[in-house]
């Protein structure tokens, strides 16, 4: 088995708005330690910026910026060389390790090019990657950019990846880009690729967006690891790095303190393709016709079982004549959320939108003074980006009034079992499962059931946050 290492920091990685002069490193280094793993690391890096991010600097003054970060860098590449018993000081050639950077890179264009920016040259957010030898092995230019106005779209995609001898392909995308079809789910789709490494500049938004959150979900709903790393800016929402497989993560999420962080995790090599597992659950989906089907997880032998519920939210209840939840309208991530609110210590809920139907069966461990809806939306979200969304969510609420359920919420109490699921229309699909303090927990069951995707828990390891089915349908964007 040769040995590998692995490095990533980013350079310039604007996600959030251009600053000319805003230099940002992330670093994720890695080697093999026994058969079929390898050891990578993450640092979440607190960049020094400008006084003055939106004015222009000469030369002098931005190297003199950059040598700072590189500074705080280079200490923590030494961090990181004492928890995987190698050095890893220096840069791919002097210590053969994987390295990839994310920088500003200008290309020239002639004026007969339609799309030729006045100036002359065309400008990209790119990731460059180099092999253990140092060689440029990979470039990428980034597609989907975040109010980046300095910065072109390429004309097409770019799928790029590199191959190590200690994990096989890696493909890498940056920040904005794991939102979109293209180029990260066509780029794992075409390569059936099992690592990606993604540096971001990611602003948290709750209740469904926080970095540590989504990256969990990518991981699991594509089968792959990956490596993240975030920028440490709590004043800019900016927080959230971590080294993901599919059923396990090692995060950090600090909204309340300064200074960087190190992550260092032994991760196992992924060998199962995901258009395999994509292609299975295609067949599982249209396999499945009866109104009761049960699921055994493979590592459990638990049975899962659900039914379509029947009846509409304003209709009462068979059991003890009870009137139903009503439903109500709240704002969530910007979105026009119809909801139900959980009433009492156990039932059964739904909420449709559109064409989406939400369905919940749920019981509380200890009824506490907080309320908690089940939310739907099935549409185009249009607020800091374009793209259409299915989601069932059952988040906890900012308040006890029906006007906070969708407010950005970091604590809960509530420990509660449930099966969530919705006859959602995309195949991609991203469970959510957030609890208190921003931390990932993970769900016992979950797949497609007669046409119907699914997710459940017994007993979530500390109070719940958010639980959701969240959907992208690519093709309606």
């Amino acid at each position: 088995m040769a040995v590998g290492r692995f490095m990533a920091y980013t350079m310039v990685d604007l996600c959030w708005k251009l600053s000319v002069c805003f230099f940002c490193y992330q670093v994720v280094s890695g080697r093999v330690k026994r058969e079929g793993h390898y050891v990578a690391a993450v640092y979440e890096h607190e960049s020094i910026l400008s006084p003055n991010p939106t004015a222009l600097v000469d030369r002098r003054s931005a190297l003199e910026l950059m040598g700072r970060n590189l500074d705080i860098y280079e200490q923590q590449v030494v961090a990181a060389a004492r928890q995987v018993l190698q050095r890893l000081s220096c840069m791919a050639l002097k210590n053969k390790i994987f390295l990839v950077a994310n920088l500003g890179t200008k290309q020239p264009c002639e004026h007969m090019d339609p799309h030729c920016p006045a100036d002359g040259r065309y400008q990209f957010n790119t990731n460059v990657a180099f092999n253990d030898d140092g060689m440029l092995v990979a470039t990428y230019r980034k597609h989907n950019l975040y109010f980046e106005y300095a910065f072109d779209t390429p004309p097409e995609p770019d799928y790029k990846l590199f191959d190590t001898p200690f994990a096989g392909k890696f493909g890498m995308f940056t920040c904005f880009d794991i939102l979109f079809f293209e180029p990260a789910v066509n780029l794992i789709r075409q390569y059936n690729l099992k690592q990606v490494v993604y540096p971001t500049a990611w602003m948290n938004q709750l209740p469904l967006l926080s970095a540590v959150e989504f990256q969990q979900a990518f991981a699991t709903a594509f089968n792959v690891n990956i490596l993240a790393a975030n920028i440490h800016h709590p004043t800019l929402g900016m927080t959230g790095s971590g080294i993901y497989t599919p059923v396990k993560s090692f995060i950090y999420h600090n909204m309340e303190s300064y200074g960087g962080k190190l992550i260092v995790a032994e991760i196992p090599v992924i060998t199962t393709d995901y258009k395999t597992n994509l292609e299975s659950k295609e067949r599982f989906r249209e396999n499945v016709h009866h109104s009761c089907e049960t699921f055994t997880s493979p590592s459990t032998d638990d049975q899962v079982c659900f039914k379509e519920r029947q009846e509409t939210p304003d209709r009462i209840s068979e059991e003890g004549n009870e009137q139903l939840p009503p439903t109500f309208y709240a704002e969530m991530m910007y979105d026009n959320y119809t909801f139900v609110p959980l009433w009492g210590e156990k039932g059964e809920l739904q909420v449709c939108a559109n064409t989406l139907c939400c369905y919940l069966t749920y019981q509380r461990a200890v009824l506490t003074d907080e309320l908690y809806a089940l939310g739907v939306f099935d549409g185009l979200h249009t607020v800091h980006g374009t793209y259409y969304v299915q989601a069932c969510a059952l988040v906890k609420c900012g308040g006890l009034s029906f006007s906070t359920c969708g407010q950005e919420v970091t604590d809960a109490t509530a420990l509660i079992d449930f099966q969530l699921w919705g006859n959602m229309s995309t195949p991609y699909i991203f469970p959510l499962l957030l609890t208190s303090g921003i931390t990932l927990d993970f769900a016992d069951h979950m797949g497609w059931k007669n046409n119907h995707y699914f997710i459940s828990k017994n007993r979530t390891s500390s109070g719940l946050l958010t639980a959701a089915v969240y959907g992208r349908w690519y093709e309606k964007d």
